[in-house]
């Protein structure tokens, strides 16, 4: 995605080209807002507020105005927005120029029914929350079931009522009209099917079992729950009906179990996310130390152990570990990172779960949020360590060798070598 510099002087303007109304509110707040986050949020209503009388278009703003609105920096609005667009809420257009003018267009929240039964909210919003207040938000969406078995329905027909007469002539001019437009959320075609397709036996498969609807559906499934195509093959061939096609409800209970029955009965959290980007250093400098804070802020905790591992993914107990350290602690991905290297350099290649949340505990005290925090303070972390065990004669002193290299403060004044520069690519390579 092209990213733009944007200045408090630069100016934007709200278009709506759907409907708006109070219920969305109240699904923006306690559907949305568990995931997005108060900012975002916030943003989100404060563009709404900027609509004209019309609720069509709004006056041209400056983003200072959204600065003093929200009472927030300008990262923290651009982190929002991103937010906003990953969701579906809001699609945004940029005119550059001596200074760059912006278009935000808006979009309502889809609705309960449609937000309980989506593949990857719906698992997002109850990981995030808990099963006690997710049951508590669905009771109140729930429509209340009536029974009507005693009843006669005796609703009129459209043609009971009304009764076509030849009339004026009518001109269907196509108007740009609004109409109750939702966002979507859009997520890169990451699932191999040509993979998948080759895979299957001849005969099972038709030219219509996967449509636009069930393909998007397998590559959101296939997303959250982190499967590639060969692990999706079973549940897949496991919801085909005898016409051929797909029973999408069917694929997602089969492919739900799967999961759960390959990761001790757990659902899945997206713990796969990078250090966000206002929390990362400017990218500029070349020396070794710079280099290992860049790999440790542009890969995820998953891959990072997944590297660590020498490709081998995660086991489901460390997958809970890093679910535990992202979600319970709510440590950034980047000091998670850190943390594992840590753990594991002086550990003998273990992560024990235990000490693992000491130091997260410690950490979030300390309010621990970037690489070059974390780094700083696992220092700190084994200096006092190796200080408890030096003064106890039988305990086994930790080698000088275990520890991480970015232990040694001078190495910020080393340039890398050359064999440092391919092993760094080769890792980030390993990552990608």
């Amino acid at each position: 995605m092209k990213e733009i510099n944007i200045l408090p002087a630069d100016t934007f303007i709200v278009a709506n080209r759907t409907l708006l109304n109070e219920h969305d509110r109240k699904i923006i707040s306690m559907l949305y807002q568990p995931i997005i986050g108060s900012i975002a949020t916030s943003l989100y209503y404060t563009l709404w507020a900027d609509l004209d009388k019309t609720e069509l278009l709004s006056n041209e703003y400056t983003h200072h105005h959204l600065m003093t609105s929200l009472r927030v920096k300008l990262d923290a609005i651009i982190t929002a927005r991103k937010k906003l667009e990953a969701i579906g809420l809001l699609k945004t257009f940029v005119k550059t120029g001596s200074s760059n003018s912006y278009v935000y267009e808006i979009f309502s929240p889809i609705s309960a029914y449609e937000f309980f039964n989506h593949p990857i909210l719906n698992i997002v919003l109850y990981n995030n929350i808990g099963k006690k207040e997710y049951e508590n938000i669905l009771k109140y969406f729930r429509v209340p079931k009536l029974n009507l078995s005693s009843y006669e329905e005796i609703t009129s027909r459209f043609d009971d009522v009304f009764e076509s007469v030849p009339g004026t002539l009518y001109d269907n001019l196509n108007e740009d009209l609004r109409i109750n437009k939702t966002g979507q959320i859009k997520i890169d075609n990451c699932f191999d099917f040509d993979l998948l397709i080759s895979s299957v036996p001849g005969g099972i498969l038709t030219s219509k079992t996967f449509s636009k609807e069930v393909k998007e559906l397998i590559n959101n499934l296939s997303y959250v729950y982190n499967l590639d195509a060969l692990e999706m093959k079973s549940p897949i061939l496991n919801s085909i009906k005898e016409n051929g096609l797909i029973d999408k409800n069917l694929l997602r209970k089969n492919v739900r179990n799967y999961y759960r029955y390959e990761n001790e009965n757990k659902l899945p959290s997206l713990i796969y996310r990078s250090q966000p980007e206002y929390l990362k250093n400017p990218v500029g400098s070349s020396d070794k130390r710079a280099k290992m804070v860049y790999v440790f802020e542009n890969t995820s905790p998953y891959n990072f152990l997944k590297g660590a591992n020498k490709g081998v993914k995660p086991t489901a107990r460390d997958l809970g570990i890093l679910e535990s350290l992202l979600s319970d602690f709510k440590l950034n991905p980047g000091v998670v990172n850190v943390l594992i290297d840590y753990v594991l350099k002086i550990n003998n290649k273990k992560l024990t779960r235990s000490y693992l949340e000491t130091i997260a505990s410690q950490w979030k005290r300390l309010n621990v949020e970037t690489v070059e925090e974390a780094m700083k303070a696992a220092e700190k972390e084994y200096k006092r360590e190796n200080k408890v065990t030096q003064n106890k004669p039988l305990s086994k002193v930790i080698k000088e060798e275990k520890l991480p290299d970015w232990f040694n403060q001078n190495i910020k004044k080393e340039k890398i070598s050359e064999e440092e520069e391919k092993s760094l690519k080769d890792m980030l390579k390993e990552f990608s």
